[in-house]
């Protein structure tokens, strides 16, 4: 029986993990659940999964949490913030963290849990993206196994020997369905609204996640992911437009083969392979049917259109810095957009500006956490300034 904490419960990746659990709850059982502003979800969720430990963001979420729980029920033990989403990590009874939190602000809690040796199931990109040396040290230094939930990089996981990248291999190939925008006249781009670059063609997703998609940054933190989590260098990692989203990525070998892993665009199939992984379990999703399979499209991204992804490319090739600063100035500008503050194509120029200016002052590696997490504050801030005085 593994005993499972789910940080970030609420959203998509944390539904989808409670509906393969509950599936098998002969091998798992729900631990602590946490969430950032979706309370009355993680109450109703808490009634049913019965979590030992909640955690919420600060006391005003517990404040509420308390005051909506119904009388004569055992109320789980309330955690808050940061802090207490990484003493959960490092909980002993926890034995596996599903790491599925938005942004930086998932970052401290995944590194506890790799400084405590637990098993982790990895969809917040940024613990790689920002940490990415730093992370993949601490998981070999205590033992810690990393698990991707992302499709992509889960697929890529199931293509490699043992999950490892080794001489054998050439290239590792990740998919990506182009968006909402992979055929709007890049002209028209500016005009977009959040509403718009939030509907995803295949995949339901957050917002922030969402957005990334439609710029197609988000398969660039992937590529970052992926150099990190394979221990492969940035020019054996290709991206292909793939608008069916039916093959998940591939492995290509020096003999020529290639691997792909292929299947409905569920996320309850790389989620439940992590979670019994090395068995494979059942998932709860419908078996693909090939009939409905007409065509499989691939086309090569095109930078005009996803500057994000060209930028992804080039502060990966620059500095673990550039990494950081280029997530956090992502960030703040997704954010910038999602209020109506900016337009759509500001994101990529507003990366752009950060990674041209602000990151050619960072002095100094990155060799601790904090250092980490300082440069990511900084860079927050000096592309608030930015915004705020150019539009």
């Amino acid at each position: 029986m593994q005993n499972i904490a789910i940080f970030g419960a609420t959203g998509s990746i944390g539904d989808s993990t409670l509906d393969v659990i509950r599936k098998h709850a002969d091998r798992f059982s729900v631990y602590a659940l946490s969430a950032h502003s979706r309370i009355r979800k993680l109450l109703e969720l808490s009634l049913v999964h019965h979590p030992k430990v909640v955690i919420v963001p600060d006391d005003v979420a517990d404040k509420t949490f308390r005051q909506l729980w119904p009388s004569g029920v055992s109320m789980p033990e309330i955690r808050i913030g940061s802090e207490g989403l990484c003493e959960t990590a490092r909980d002993p009874e926890a034995d596996t963290v599903v790491a599925a939190i938005v942004g930086t602000a998932g970052l401290p809690s995944a590194f506890a849990a790799a400084q405590a040796g637990k098993r982790i199931l990895l969809a917040n990109k940024e613990a790689l993206v920002a940490a990415g040396s730093l992370f993949m040290e601490t998981v070999k230094k205590n033992n810690a196994t990393l698990l991707p939930l992302d499709s992509e990089h889960n697929a890529i996981f199931q293509c490699l020997p043992n999950g490892k990248y080794n001489s054998q291999v050439k290239r590792l190939i990740l998919t990506a369905s182009g968006g909402p925008f992979r055929n709007i006249d890049p002209a028209g781009l500016s005009a977009v609204t959040p509403e718009q670059a939030c509907k995803h063609p295949n995949w339901s997703m957050g917002r922030k996640i969402s957005i990334d998609s439609a710029t197609m940054l988000n398969k660039g933190l992937e590529v970052i992911e992926a150099k990190w989590m394979f221990d492969v260098d940035a020019s054996r990692i290709d991206v292909l437009v793939h608008p069916e989203s039916t093959i998940h990525s591939m492995v290509e070998y020096i003999d020529g083969s290639l691997l792909a892993q292929l299947g409905n665009p569920d996320m309850r199939i790389p989620i439940s392979y992590a979670l019994g992984y090395p068995d494979r379990i059942e998932s709860n999703t419908e078996s693909f049917d090939f009939s409905r399979l007409l065509q499989l499209n691939f086309e090569l991204p095109d930078y005009q259109r996803f500057p994000c992804l060209r930028l992804a490319f080039d502060a990966l090739k620059s500095s673990q810095s550039d990494c950081v600063v280029l997530n956090a100035s992502n960030e703040v500008a997704v954010d910038y957009f999602l209020k109506n503050k900016i337009k759509f194509t500001d994101i990529a120029v507003t990366i752009e500006k950060m990674l041209d200016g602000f990151a050619g002052t960072v002095k100094g590696s990155l060799c601790h956490i904090d250092d980490v997490f300082e440069l990511d504050a900084l860079a927050r801030s000096h592309t608030s300034e930015l915004l705020n005085t150019t539009h």
